[in-house]
């Protein structure tokens, strides 16, 4: 999770990625920052997020992305 947390202040350092738990619904990241953050996940992780999972609930906060991450890691 850290290294995700690093991933999204790289991108944002203006959010509070930590703390924040509507990063999509509260437009604190646009959709331009949610395609960066999925190719940037997609590189880090060695995963595809594929386009049913761009959803805002795995996208609203951290955690909801490290849950997905580690989903898509099972798979």
């Amino acid at each position: 999770m850290d290294t995700l947390l690093e991933i999204l202040e790289d991108i944002r350092d203006d959010v509070d990625f930590e703390n924040t738990t509507d990063l999509v619904d509260g437009k604190h990241i646009d959709s331009l920052t949610v395609l960066q953050i999925i190719a940037e996940i997609n590189d880090e992780y060695d995963i595809q997020v594929p386009a049913e999972e761009i959803i805002p609930a795995n996208f609203n906060s951290a955690k909801g992305m490290w849950d997905m991450i580690q989903r898509l890691m099972d798979e």
